[in-house]
């Protein structure tokens, strides 16, 4: 069995499960005669994003500057009785890079650390009130991909991984780190990953309780 059959196997059962709501499409941009922009702001970022094929959040909404984003202590906990890392991954929580940001970092400025043969569970939520989004744990890939690829560990994704999770939408991610390494959480749907929207897991044998911490930025 191939592993996109055992995805959609998995898939289909963790949606009667979880009871996750249908897909919702990306948005569909469209020009308004008549409107005047910013040639040097809105119309050459909604050239680059139209050349680029990224989505239309990050087209109009564009990084949303801002003070740095503060890691909330709440948003991991361990259980050492288990050896399990419970940890809480929020799409599009802030406006930054348009919204295609995981827990309000993106290309990887925020590094999940886990001990060797710990079992990791995501508890995934859609933030994002405009496009949906989906989660899987990838190697650390170069070029990023711009789709779906084979998850790092069996089980390592969320539903709908190209059609995303909707607004609000949630889904429970358990899997357990047996392999040592750098991996991505990366968002699956088309272009959002390679985007930008992606933060980094290490899987470390010298560690001996999970971490969060911010890291340099870009691959």
């Amino acid at each position: 069995m191939t592993w996109a059959e055992r995805h959609r196997g998995v898939e289909t059962q963790r949606r009667r499960e979880n009871g996750t709501c249908a897909p919702v499409p990306l948005c569909l941009c469209a020009s308004v005669q008549g409107m005047r922009v910013s040639v040097r702001n809105t119309c050459f970022t909604a050239l680059v994003a139209v050349t680029l094929g990224l989505p239309c959040a990050l087209r109009a909404q564009g990084d949303h500057g801002g003070p740095p984003q503060v890691i909330d202590p709440a948003w991991l906990t361990a259980d050492t009785a288990t050896n399990t890392a419970t940890f809480e991954l929020i799409a599009g929580l802030t406006g930054l890079n348009g919204a295609l940001n995981f827990n309000g970092f993106r290309d990887g400025g925020l590094t999940l650390t886990v001990p060797l043969g710990w079992t990791v569970v995501m508890h995934f939520r859609n933030h994002d009130g405009m496009l949906p989004h989906s989660a899987e744990v990838i190697p650390d890939l170069s070029p990023l991909p711009t789709a779906p690829v084979s998850p790092a560990f069996d089980r390592a994704f969320t539903v709908r991984l190209t059609e995303g999770i909707p607004p609000n939408g949630t889904d429970d991610v358990r899997f357990i780190a047996d392999k040592g390494g750098a991996y991505l959480i990366f968002c699956g749907v088309p272009g959002h990953g390679a985007a930008g929207m992606w933060i980094r897991l290490e899987v470390s044998g010298s560690v001996r309780t999970p971490t969060l911490a911010a890291t340099a930025a870009g691959k």
